[in-house]
């Protein structure tokens, strides 16, 4: 049974404190008749601080998509092998044995992905697969998971690692000052997460089942418009509202599991904002402070993308209140609207012959 091991994450240096946004937000788009509506909205985020590669103040001065888009293969490249280094000693696994990458980010543009740059630099197998994902945006995270799995059910014995670098302060668009681009503004952060999903032993989360769904009519409400100063962030207001419909097939697939939605012991949800961890609580009747993993992502380091999954299970696996056997789901939401789903319980299968790691064997494994 796949296995997906505790994730490791970074957060940049930079903060940025609620009231910093507040404050930004005033002097940029002051005097726009939808500012004092946006102040509201992001004081509603209960986003508390967020992360940046940048000072704020640099991310505001827009230098162009050329510009961003070098500063973003350059932080990558700069933030990965440390947080992959962490991911690989969490699962008791070494660069030699991971036989696919899976690269999320829909913040940054390269070709080839950075996998490439990985595979070259951090002494992965030449033979290593390559799968970037690029545009299912907060999504993206959820899918990875399930996509690992699926590739560790293909091929037995195989261990996938993901990798995540969201930069999205790299996105901020101080000329755009509609509702959605200044709420998005206040919301998103930067991270970079990665884990390892191991086909046989390790402990964490034995991936199950999965399923993906895609909510019909709804391509357009999240969305990116590419234009000379880069990505645009297009966020639709009925958004928010998408619990109602997704709720139901979250509770199908626990139910093809053979479980109830309403009790489980562990649930992971990409915290796009306050109403979608509030509506799917009470859509699945289940108790808020379930997704409080998902609630300190939120509020401690915004809405970080496709990252959100990988800091929640992080939270998970830190916490240290699970036993084997305990049951969950974790679930991402994204454009499209897309939403990818994975239900698994808690397992501490570790064989002998996979103990962990020691860091100097790791590190040699590198070089």
């Amino acid at each position: 049974m796949p296995t997906l091991c505790k994730p490791s994450i970074r957060v940049p240096e930079y903060v940025v404190t609620m009231e910093d946004t507040l404050e930004f937000a005033e002097k940029v788009h002051a005097g726009k008749p939808q500012l004092p509506l946006a102040l509201r909205l992001i004081q509603n985020t209960g986003v508390k601080k967020r992360h940046i590669v940048q000072p704020i103040e640099e991310a505001l001065l827009h230098p162009g998509f050329e510009e961003r888009n070098r500063l973003y293969e350059a932080e990558s490249k700069k933030r990965c092998p440390e947080v992959i280094e962490e991911a690989l000693a969490n699962a008791a696994v070494t660069v030699r044995d991971i036989d696919a990458i899976i690269y999320v980010s829909c913040t940054g543009f390269m070709m080839p992905s950075l996998t490439a740059w990985l595979i070259n630099n951090m002494g992965f197998r030449y033979d290593t697969r390559q799968i970037p994902i690029a545009q299912l945006g907060c999504a993206a995270g959820g899918a990875a998971i399930n996509r690992a799995q699926e590739f560790c059910t293909a091929h037995p014995e195989s261990n996938v690692l993901i990798v995540s670098c969201e930069l999205c302060s790299l996105c901020y668009q101080p000329g755009d000052d509609n509702i959605g681009a200044l709420l998005s503004d206040g919301l998103f952060g930067d991270a970079v997460g990665a884990a390892v999903v191991r086909g046989s032993g390790g402990f964490g989360v034995a991936l199950e089942r999965n399923s993906s769904y895609l909510i019909p009519g709804t391509e357009e409400w999240i969305s990116y418009a590419v234009r000379e100063t880069g990505f645009h962030f297009q966020l639709d207001r009925r958004v928010p509202g998408t619990m109602e419909p997704l709720a139901p097939v979250l509770r199908e697939l626990a139910a093809a599991h053979g479980w109830d939605v309403r009790n489980l012991d562990f649930y992971i949800i990409h915290a796009g904002g306050p109403r979608i961890l509030d509506d799917l609580a009470k859509f699945l009747d289940v108790d808020r402070d379930m997704f409080r993993y998902s609630w300190a992502t939120l509020t401690q380091y915004g809405n970080i993308a496709s990252a959100v999954v990988l800091d929640a299970l992080r939270r998970l696996f830190e916490d240290d209140e699970m036993t084997p056997g305990d049951t969950g789901v974790i679930a991402g939401f994204g454009p499209g609207i897309t939403a990818e789903m994975a239900v698994g319980r808690w397992t501490v299968d570790t064989p002998a012959d996979m103990e962990r790691a020691q860091p100097d064997e790791l590190t040699s494994s590198l070089h």
